[in-house]
C-alpha cells in the first residue's frame, strides 16, 4: 500500500506568503509544497494577462529577422516556411504562414511528408531554389540543419532558423538564429515551444508596423536623499542626489546609467550623464519638477529637454494623471513579484510598456483579436509538445484556452471540435492533451502531416469539415496501430529492460509503422517507469524514437554515440533519430558500453499530497485552488488532495462495459460532493459501503453537463478511516 505523505510546512512559510499576495493559508501550503516561492514563480499562477509574457525583441537576434522579412515584402521576394509534422510544427506553420499571408507576402509553406526525414532537406531547398526562393524560414526545426543551411546558402538563399529544440554545438551558418536554448539567445525563459518561437517572431513582426518600433526613449528620474548618510558640511547634512536613466528601444532596456550627485560639488562634467542622454528623447514623469530639479544640481546654464511623461500616458490611462512617482510605485501589480524592491524607474518602464500596448491595441483594433487567435494554437503545441507548465507557457494555455471559450475555436480547430465531440466551453489543458493534440499528431504521424496543415489555413468551412473527418479517421487508424504493435512486443519488454539492466527498454521491429514509434515509446516508458527506446525500419534506414523520465536526458544520451547517426535531436525527455541500415549490430554494442554510465533516479512508490483538507472545512469555495493551479500537465500536476473521516452517502454503478466505475457521493456535513472513481465497481459492498466513513485521495474538477456546472472530486483511492 502506498503511503500518503504530506510534507510539513512551516507557518513562518505561508504567512508571508498570505500576506504579501493576498491568497489564504491553503494555496500558500500548496504553493510551498510545490517550491513556488519566488514572486516571478507565483506571478504566472496568480495572473494571466499577456502583458505579463516576455517581449519578443529580447532574443537577441529577433530585430535582424524583422528587418530581412521585411526586406523580403519590400522586394516582393519568394518566402519558404518549412515546419514539422507533428502539432508543434504544423501550428507554427499555421502562426507564421497566416501572418506573412496578410501581409501580402509571396509565401509558401511545407512540411515534411511520408518518408521525408526530419527537419529541412536538400530536395525542399532545391526545388524552392528553382522556383527563384531567396528566403526559407524553418520553424520548429532547423537548429540542427547544418548541411541543408549551407546547401541553401550556396544557392543564393537566405535561411532564418526559429526553432526550440537542443542546440548542437556547431550552429548552422543562418542569417539568423532565433532559439531559446541557444546559448545567449538572451532570451529568459528556454522552455517554450516552437509555436510559442513562431508567435514572438510575428509578434516583432506586428510590433515593427507601430510608431514605436525601433524608436529609442530614455527615461530619466531623479530622487532627492535627505538621509544623514549623506555628508556633513559642519553646518548640516547636504543631500546627495541620485540620478538615474534607463534607455529603450522595442519597449526593452538596452542601457542604463545610475550616478550619485553631491549638489555644489559634483560637476556635470564628471559626470557620464551627458553623454549617456546624448542625442536621446528623454523623458521624466513630472518633466516641470524634474527641470526645476536639475536646475538647482547643476546651475540654469545648462538646459535638458525634456518631455512630459505624465501628460502622455494619462491620456490613455487616466487614472494616473493625479499620482506622484512614490504612489505608481505603491500601486504597481507586476512589483510585488519582484524579490527586491524596485525601483522608480522600474515603475516607469513598465507604465510605459503598458502605455504603448494600449496605444498599440486603440490604433490597430485587429491587434488584440489576433494575437487570441493565434494563443490558441500556441496553447495546443504547449501542450502537444509537453513543455513544462511554468513561466509564460502558463500565461499561453490559460490565455489560449480563453479565446477558445470565450471568441469559440478558430476555423479548423471549431470543426475538429465539432467531430471529436469536444466540449469547447468545459475545455481544459487534459482534455487537450487526451483529445485534440492526439488527433492532429496523428496525420503527422501517418505520413500526412498537410491535412492538418490544411484544417488550420483552408478558408472553405466544407472543405475543413471534411478534413476534419479524415484526421479523426486517421487517428483511429493510429490508435489501431498502437495497439496491434504494443500487443505483438509485449512478449519482449520484459526481456529488454532485463538485458539492459532495468535501466532501458528498446525494442527493434521492422514491421512497426514509423510514424508510431514515439506513442509506443512513451506507453512503455509510462508502465514500466524506464527509458524507452522503438526502432523500425522505413526507405532502408533505421529509425528510431526515445521517451525518457527519472532525470535521464535524451539529447545528452544520444550525443554521446559521436556521429554514429545520420541526424537526431530533440527535448530532454523526447528524442528522435536514424541511423544507416549497417549499423543495428553496432547501435546494439554502443548500448552495452553506455549501460554502466546511465543512472536513473530512484522509483518512489510514496504519493506526495498537496493538502489535507479536514471534511468540516470543505465548500464549494474550495475548488478556487483548481482555477488558481490550472493549467495542469508537465511540472504541474494535478492537484492530490486528502481528506479524512468523510463519510460516504451514496454509491451507484455506472458505465456501459467492464470495469464498470463508481460514482460516490460524499458529505462534509454541510455540503455533498459527488465523485467518480473509475473502473473501481468491483469494490462496491466490499470495502466500499454506504454508511461508512473514509480517507480518500482526489483531485477536484469542473462537470459539465447540460449547462449545468458542478464541483466533483475524481477518486484515487478510498481507505477506511
Amino acid at each position: 500500500m502506498n503511503n500518503w505523505i504530506k510534507s510539513a510546512v512551516s507557518k513562518q512559510q505561508i504567512e508571508p506568503l498570505c500576506k504579501k499576495y493576498g491568497i489564504d493559508q491553503l494555496l500558500a501550503s500548496i504553493f510551498v509544497r510545490r517550491g513556488i516561492t519566488t514572486g516571478q514563480d507565483i506571478l504566472y499562477y496568480l495572473e494571466s494577462d499577456l502583458r505579463f509574457q516576455h517581449n519578443p525583441f529580447l532574443f537577441k537576434s529577433m530585430e535582424d529577422a524583422v528587418e530581412r522579412i521585411t526586406q523580403a515584402e519590400e522586394e516582393g521576394e519568394k518566402v519558404l516556411i518549412f515546419g514539422d509534422r507533428d502539432v508543434d510544427g504544423v501550428t507554427s506553420t499555421t502562426i507564421l504562414y497566416d501572418y506573412l499571408k496578410s501581409r501580402g507576402l509571396d509565401v509558401q509553406c511545407r512540411l515534411p511528408l511520408e518518408s521525408d526525414g526530419y527537419g529541412l532537406s536538400k530536395k525542399a531547398v532545391e526545388e524552392f531554389a528553382d522556383q527563384d526562393g531567396t528566403l526559407i524560414i524553418t520553424v520548429d526545426c532547423g537548429i540542427s540543419n547544418y548541411d541543408e543551411i549551407a546547401y541553401a546558402t550556396s544557392l543564393g538563399i537566405d535561411v532564418i532558423v526559429t526553432d526550440h529544440h537542443n542546440a548542437p554545438e556547431n550552429l548552422p551558418e543562418a542569417i539568423v538564429i532565433i532559439d531559446p536554448k541557444e546559448k545567449d539567445s538572451g532570451y529568459p525563459f528556454a522552455d517554450i515551444s516552437g509555436a510559442a518561437v513562431a508567435y514572438k517572431l510575428v509578434s516583432a513582426l506586428r510590433f515593427s508596423h507601430t510608431d514605436f518600433y525601433n524608436s529609442e526613449i530614455c527615461i530619466l528620474d531623479v530622487e532627492i536623499n535627505d538621509s544623514s548618510d549623506a555628508p556633513s558640511t559642519g553646518t548640516g547634512t547636504t543631500p546627495t542626489v541620485q540620478i538615474n536613466c534607463v534607455k529603450i528601444k522595442n519597449l526593452v532596456k538596452v542601457k542604463d546609467l545610475n550616478e550619485k550627485i553631491i549638489p555644489g560639488k559634483t560637476s556635470i562634467y564628471d559626470l557620464k550623464l551627458p553623454y549617456f542622454l546624448q542625442g536621446q528623447v528623454i523623458y521624466a514623469w513630472d518633466a516641470n519638477k524634474t527641470k526645476s530639479e536639475l536646475a538647482q544640481i547643476f546651475g540654469s546654464g545648462i538646459e535638458f529637454n525634456i518631455y512630459d511623461l505624465k501628460n502622455q500616458v494619462s491620456e490613455v490611462i487616466p487614472s494616473v494623471k493625479n499620482l506622484s512617482v512614490n504612489q505608481l510605485q505603491n500601486n504597481s501589480r507586476i512589483a510585488k513579484y519582484h524579490e527586491e524592491e524596485t525601483t522608480a524607474l522600474d515603475t516607469l518602464f513598465n507604465l510605459y510598456v503598458t502605455y504603448c500596448n494600449k496605444v498599440i491595441s486603440l490604433k490597430n483594433k485587429n491587434y488584440l483579436t489576433n494575437e487570441r487567435r493565434d494563443m490558441q494554437l500556441v496553447a495546443l503545441a504547449a501542450i502537444a509538445d509537453i513543455m513544462p507548465l511554468q513561466n509564460e507557457n502558463r500565461l499561453f494555455i490559460k490565455n489560449g484556452i480563453d479565446s477558445i471559450k470565450k471568441d469559440g475555436p478558430r476555423p479548423g480547430l471549431a470543426e475538429l471540435f465539432n467531430e471529436l465531440k469536444i466540449n469547447a466551453e468545459a475545455l481544459t489543458s487534459i482534455d487537450i492533451s487526451w483529445t485534440v493534440t492526439p488527433a492532429l499528431n496523428a496525420a503527422g504521424r501517418l505520413g500526412q502531416a498537410d491535412v492538418a496543415l490544411e484544417l488550420l489555413l483552408c478558408e472553405d468551412p466544407k472543405k475543413r469539415t471534411q478534413l476534419a473527418i479524415k484526421i479523426r479517421e486517421l487517428n483511429d487508424q493510429r490508435k489501431d496501430l498502437v495497439s496491434k504493435a504494443y500487443y505483438k512486443i509485449k512478449e519482449t519488454v520484459e526481456q529488454s529492460i532485463s538485458e539492459n539492466e532495468q535501466k532501458l527498454c528498446i525494442i527493434v521491429d521492422e514491421e512497426i509503422h514509423p510514424g508510431i514509434t514515439g506513442n509506443l515509446a512513451g506507453k512503455l516508458m509510462q508502465e514500466k517507469n524506464v527509458p524507452a527506446i522503438i526502432i523500425t525500419k522505413s526507405e532502408g534506414v533505421y529509425k528510431g524514437s526515445m521517451r525518457s523520465c527519472r532525470g535521464f536526458i535524451t539529447t545528452s544520451f544520444l550525443s554521446s554515440f559521436g556521429d554514429f547517426f545520420i541526424n537526431y535531436g530533440g527535448h530532454n525527455a523526447a528524442a528522435g533519430f536514424s541511423f544507416g541500415n549497417e549499423r543495428l549490430e553496432l547501435f546494439n554494442k554502443k548500448i552495452k558500453e553506455l549501460l554502466p554510465s546511465i543512472n536513473l533516479e530512484e522509483e518512489n512508490l510514496d504519493i506526495n499530497i498537496d493538502a489535507e483538507i479536514p471534511s468540516d472545512f470543505l465548500s464549494p469555495e474550495s475548488f478556487k485552488i483548481v482555477n488558481t493551479m490550472e493549467p495542469f500537465g508537465a511540472e504541474n500536476k494535478e492537484l492530490l488532495l486528502v481528506t479524512k473521516n468523510i463519510k460516504l452517502c451514496e454509491a451507484t454503478v455506472q458505465g456501459k462495459k467492464e470495469p464498470y466505475s463508481l460514482k460516490l457521493v460524499f458529505d462534509s456535513g454541510k455540503f455533498k460532493f459527488p465523485g467518480m472513481f473509475f473502473g473501481q465497481a468491483e469494490r462496491f459492498n466490499k470495502d466500499i459501503i454506504v454508511g461508512h466513513n473514509y480517507d480518500i485521495l482526489y483531485t477536484m474538477v469542473y462537470n459539465y453537463f447540460n449547462g449545468n456546472v458542478t464541483p466533483q472530486f475524481r477518486i484515487k483511492e478510498v481507505r477506511q478511516s
